[in-house]
């Protein structure tokens, strides 16, 4: 039976470079995969996933109010999909991972999401909070704060290294932008000044 899988973790723990292993893997055994991303994050160029590690691969891109279910549909009706996966998946919206979670139930094929669980003031995602709550399997994806601790918060910083603590969710960015950190040095960092 397919599932709908949620790997969350912060920035610099590998999702990307999973989600691309993972693909690999797939197609290295003749089967098709499906790579979803953002349409608005075109880091890596548009439609294309990309790991700090230097992997990289296309994929196709979504806007906030495409059917994903339809997508997956169509596409599944054209070719055999093995996997559908999803990178940065905090960006999905509610009724998007509702309609992944219908192309697990009712299509057949697993869905593997990755992305953030939550943003540099500690709230949830949209999509991050609708795949806790409704993913068949979740896996925390870990990395280390500069302390040796498990890293599960991330700071944006601005051009001057100076903590943000106030601004737009959303705000696309790498390690130019953001710092990840453990609770304690998170809320250190988030009370300075």
């Amino acid at each position: 039976m397919a599932k709908l899988y949620f790997s969350y973790a912060t920035m610099n723990a590998g999702k990307s470079t999973l989600l691309l292993q993972a693909s690999y893997n797939y197609r290295e055994r003749g089967m098709r995969t499906v790579i979803l991303i953002a349409a608005f994050d075109d880091r890596a160029g548009k439609g294309r996933v990309s790991s700090r590690i230097g992997l990289s691969e296309d994929g196709i891109s979504f806007h906030h109010d495409d059917d994903l279910y339809a997508l997956v549909e169509r596409l599944h009706a054209e070719e055999t999909i093995a996997c559908v996966f999803v990178d940065e998946a905090q960006f999905l919206g509610e009724d998007q991972v509702w309609q992944l979670a219908r192309v697990a139930d009712r299509i057949g094929i697993p869905v593997m999401a990755y992305g953030l669980r939550t943003d540099f003031q500690g709230k949830l995602f949209p999509g991050s909070m609708a795949l806790l709550a409704i993913a068949d399997e979740m896996r925390e994806v870990r990395t280390i704060c500069h302390c040796g601790r498990k890293a599960t918060m991330v700071a944006r910083m601005d051009a001057q290294g100076n903590v943000v603590r106030e601004g737009a969710q959303v705000d696309v960015g790498g390690n130019e932008k953001y710092v990840v950190y453990c609770r304690r040095h998170w809320e250190d960092k988030m009370s300075e000044g």
